[in-house]
């Protein structure tokens, strides 16, 4: 009876299970069908916290869907991708003749442009980019010594609704004879694809070319092959380009505002997304983020309930103000992954915020932006607040520093991005002789480093500070003679002399550029170091040539009549050693603007200010005589020869160009002598002018420091101080 009863209960519990299930959970799934046939066609790429539980005060859900007409996937991505570019598996290995580049060295790398045809339309970022190359000290007029090709055609604007867009490209690059299926050829785009969806499509088969690009997509990126290059506009300078506007280093280093953005907002189609949901995150206190949707022909048409208001609160604010005044900014993705908005904040010293999903960085090959910019997600935008609050003020600091490390090496000019990216084939070219990832990220970047000098950082000097290293104990003294040996008082024999009893001097090196012959050795005073005589080809330009006779790191450039005391040189080799990265010297001159002739003039009166120490008397590092004669273009080198002058303002100006720096003077006796070939000064103001046109802008940095020895004039017995010589008559 027992055992009945409990089967009895057993029955009825499963009854009411079954009931339960039958009431409740079939009618919820009759309700989730009905929900998901009505929701079906929704599609959600944004993570699971986006419910409507979670976002009630930010946004409707609708707001934050992709269109669905413009929507791909990525299979569909990467298909379109292949018929465009069927070589997408390039690399250097598989795709690059290197045998042409390695015919004589390093000196092989020369890039050949193919000439414009009769009525091409070249557009003026093409034509910069052209004179950037055509100018450059790789570029060569014959294609049988080119190691790389560039074409003539524009191929900067693929959008085919583009009035700069060039047709009938790949029927005309396939009638080239070197073409070769792209190989060995560098090909630049700022702008590919066309609406709605912008794809990667450049309407013509690059087939094995390098593609130097803006706005790459991290898939479609051939990794050690092609170069990804910052979007940047027709009005981008040239040469030089302004400097970046962290003036100085505020601590705390924040500005008024910590987060901002002011541009487009796209009402449909691809990059709409990210740029309608910039809305929720402004504050209108520390946070501006403002949006506008009047621009385009039909914007009216297509506006939103949000157009009018968006529109009044981005007329509050001016863009420019708000540039100068925020910590960070934002940079959204436009129709293109790239863009302007990058440059813009890398020059303002304003930490970029990317929002731009698989956007492969400019030079991201050599660049390490992790130090430079945060890289955020376009699908965690509402985190963005909180992510930059939570970065510190030291962080802050060094991001804002190496904001303008990068923005003043690679991003100021269309040159630096021009040679930046030949740079970058170079070293891939000659992986053996290349720069390595400090050399890119450090002062003063990777153009002026030349490796072909040295690849170990200890062998230049403005890495000595940041690696614990001392330059070396002695120098090598290189004196430029010009007049024939004809008596023993002259006063070339009298500076050999006072430069050998230095303890500091490890060699003399006479560069003979007279008429006559040099000497025998029989004529030349006997000294405690060695001394050499080599012909200078009677080039002014040959005193900064790199002599492989010089073995020390410092080098005393002297002029054949200078008048020194031991004691001068010995003090001011004491200094250079603690700049060795600049040129420490004796005679001061300087540069000034003339508002009357807006031009450069120069004076060499004496004042408390200077920017140029001649180099008649000067202490600098054996490094800057291979950049004078490897990184300066040849018609600046043959402007000093063909004058006789000018060589020590040109060395000057490289100097500070590398350094953003001013030389240093130190002391000297009152009566040194004013030679009088310094005082061509119309011809010196000339060259002034022409290299500050070669530069792009005018890198002398004034100063008013000078490093005198230690009671040098005071009032205490002479024999209280250590260079005694100095102050007597």
């Amino acid at each position: 009876m027992q055992a009945r009863k409990k089967y009895v209960l057993l029955g009825l519990c499963a009854s009411c299970w079954l009931l339960l299930f039958y009431w409740g959970g079939g009618v919820q799934l009759r309700l989730l069908r009905l929900l998901s046939r009505q929701r079906a066609e929704v599609v959600r790429p944004w993570p699971n916290w986006t419910d409507r539980a979670f976002l009630p005060r930010y946004a409707h859900l609708d707001e934050l869907q992709t269109d669905p007409g413009t929507a791909e996937s990525p299979r569909q991505r990467r298909q379109a991708w292949s018929a465009i570019y069927k070589d997408s598996r390039c690399r250097m290995e598989t795709c690059f003749d290197f045998s042409r580049c390695r015919r004589r060295g390093r000196e092989g790398f020369r890039v050949y442009i193919y000439p414009s045809e009769k009525n091409d339309r070249v557009s003026e970022s093409y034509r910069k980019i052209l004179t950037s190359i055509g100018e450059s000290r790789y570029f060569t007029s014959d294609p049988r010594e080119a190691c790389l090709f560039v074409l003539g055609i524009d191929t900067l604007d693929r959008d085919q609704l583009s009035g700069q867009f060039v047709p009938n490209v790949d029927e005309r690059i396939r009638g080239y004879p070197l073409w070769n299926d792209g190989r060995n050829h560098l090909i630049f785009n700022l702008y590919s694809g066309t609406w709605p969806n912008y794809t990667e499509d450049l309407g013509f088969n690059i087939g094995q070319a390098i593609l130097a690009k803006a706005s790459l997509n991290t898939e479609h990126f051939r990794p050690g092959f092609d170069v990804s290059i910052p979007l940047f506009s027709k009005d981008h300078p040239q040469k030089g380009g302004e400097r970046g506007w962290l003036v100085r280093n505020t601590v705390p280093p924040r500005r008024k505002y910590l987060l901002m953005f002011k541009g487009k907002r796209y009402l449909t189609g691809i990059g709409s997304d990210t740029r309608n949901a910039l809305h929720h995150i402004h504050n209108g206190k520390d946070i501006v983020s403002l949006t506008t949707c009047r621009h385009g022909k039909d914007w009216e048409k297509h506006k939103d309930a949000r157009c009018d208001h968006d529109n009044l609160e981005y007329e509050r604010f001016d863009y420019q103000e708000l540039l100068h005044n925020s910590t960070f900014c934002l940079v959204p993705r436009g129709r293109r992954l790239g863009s302007f908005r990058f440059l813009e904040s890398l020059q303002a010293a304003c930490i970029p915020v990317l929002l731009s999903n698989g956007w492969e960085l400019p030079f991201s090959d050599v660049v390490q932006w992790n130090q430079a910019v945060i890289e955020g997600d376009e699908r965690l935008l509402l985190q963005v607040p909180s992510t930059v609050r939570a970065i510190g003020n030291e962080r802050v600091l060094a991001l804002r520093q190496r904001t303008q490390m990068l923005w003043e090496a690679y991003f100021s000019s269309v040159d630096k991005i021009v040679l930046t990216t030949l740079e970058i084939i170079k070293d891939r070219v000659f992986s053996h002789i290349s720069r390595n990832k400090y050399m890119w990220n450090s002062l003063p970047g990777g153009l002026l480093v030349l490796p072909e000098y040295s690849t170990h950082l200890a062998h230049f000097p403005f890495y000595y500070l940041g690696l614990g290293v001392n330059p070396g104990q002695e120098f090598t003294a290189v004196i430029h003679a010009v007049s024939p040996l004809v008596s023993q008082s002259q006063p070339i024999m009298k500076l050999l002399q006072v430069v050998s009893k230095s303890k500091y001097c490890s060699q003399i090196i006479i560069l003979w550029n007279s008429e006559k012959p040099p000497p025998s050795r029989s004529k030349w005073p006997p000294m405690p170091v060695p001394l050499t005589v080599t012909d200078g080809r009677r080039k002014t330009t040959s005193r900064f040539l790199p002599h492989v006779a010089i073995e020390t790191e410092a080098v005393l450039s002297l002029d054949e009549d200078t008048v020194l005391l031991t004691s001068e040189v010995n003090f001011a080799f004491l200094v250079w050693r603690s700049f060795p990265e600049r040129i420490v010297g004796y005679p001061p001159r300087s540069h000034f603007w003339d508002p009357l002739k807006r031009a450069w003039g120069y004076t060499s009166k004496w004042t408390n200010d200077y920017s140029i120490v001649l180099t008649g008397a000067a202490f600098y590092h054996r490094y800057y005589h291979y950049l004078f004669t490897h990184y300066l273009p040849q018609s600046l080198r043959t402007l000093v020869d063909r004058t006789s002058n000018c060589e020590d303002i040109l060395m000057n100006f490289l100097v500070s160009a590398v350094t953003h720096l001013p030389p240093i003077k130190v002391a000297q006796r009152k009566q040194y002598k004013e030679l009088s070939r310094w005082k061509h000064f119309n011809q010196r103001q000339e060259c002034i002018n022409t290299f500050t046109n070669w530069f792009g802008y005018m890198p002398l940095v004034h100063s008013q420091f000078r490093l005198d020895p230690v009671l040098f004039k005071d009032q205490v017995s002479v024999l209280r101080k250590k260079y005694k010589d100095l102050e007597r008559a």
